[in-house]
């Protein structure tokens, strides 16, 4: 009989600042997921982005996980420290030829209306400050655990995407792939802003020969309309907000609101219950959800 891979799923911060209410959906939402399967939860730091990266970040995020009953399986992956790894990817997609250089600017391409289209493919770029694109062939549909079928526009699947920026830095792209197959990921639960990139990540599994996880796309936490919290727009960190209220919030927000006599338990009571009763089919299909409905 074939063998079942064991249920992984993973929680994959940045570390551009501290946790806030929306990262505490998206981290609870996946250990829900995983535990509820009897799986195991991953911790990832996706530090790939380096001057977007805040010295002491990873260590608070991690500390606030734990304040709120969020326990990961095994060691924590830093990306910063795989960077080998994905340039033996990258020298096997260029061996491939599934990969060119590229010298558009970012100003050029949006003065195309935003997306690239394709004008270096065939100049055989070597040399220069460039970027370096994997020649598309993702597509256009695909199946959402939350979100059920899934169409993204056919000039995102067309369009041939980073996977090693201008200085030198390796794309989110590139690295999420590479560590979800080292890492044996067999579902990824994230935030909806990710969602549209989902055929890419696929396609790029395809392009190694390696299995794809499944995907699910929580709704985002919003303060205003196209507004998601987000350490960008400095969304409060939840370091010293109180457990059990903010835990009860999170799975109000995922459509798991606590019965009337857990209002006062314990979070580890509030976790147990949840992971008992977590059915990813009660999550709203909303894009965004006002986050000050839950607060």
């Amino acid at each position: 009989m074939p063998i079942v891979p064991v249920y992984t799923g993973r929680f994959a911060p940045s570390p551009s600042g501290p946790l806030h209410f929306g990262s505490l959906i998206a981290a609870i939402s996946s250990y829900l997921q995983a535990k509820s399967q009897q799986g195991n939860w991953l911790l990832r730091i996706e530090d790939i982005d380096s001057p977007r990266t805040v010295p002491g970040a990873a260590d608070s995020i991690m500390r606030t996980l734990e304040l709120f009953g969020l326990y990961w399986h095994g060691p924590v992956i830093y990306q910063s420290q795989r960077l080998e790894r994905y340039q033996d990817i990258f020298n096997q997609l260029k061996q491939q030829n599934l990969i060119y250089g590229c010298q558009c600017s970012r100003k050029q391409i949006a003065e195309q209306g935003g997306t690239y289209q394709g004008q270096c493919a065939s100049l055989g770029l070597t040399t220069g400050r460039l970027a370096w694109r994997l020649r598309a062939n993702a597509k256009e549909n695909f199946t959402d655990l939350v979100f059920g079928e899934q169409t993204i526009s056919a000039e995102i699947a067309a369009e041939d995407y980073i996977i090693k920026r201008r200085d030198g830095l390796f794309s989110y792209q590139l690295a999420v792939v590479v560590d979800d197959w080292d890492q044996g990921v067999t579902e990824v639960i994230r935030g909806a802003d990710l969602l549209e990139m989902t055929p890419r990540q696929q396609a790029l599994f395809q392009l190694l020969q390696a299995a794809a996880p499944q995907y699910g796309h929580i709704p985002l936490a919003v303060s205003a309309p196209n507004m998601k919290l987000s350490k960008q727009n400095h969304a409060t960190d939840i370091r010293n907000w109180p457990v059990a209220h903010t835990l009860a919030k999170v799975l109000q927000f995922l459509g798991h609101p606590i019965p009337l006599e857990l209002k006062a338990a314990p979070a580890t009571e509030l976790l147990s219950w949840a992971i008992k009763n977590w059915q990813i089919a009660k999550v709203s299909r909303q894009y965004e959800i006002l986050h000050t409905e839950f607060l």
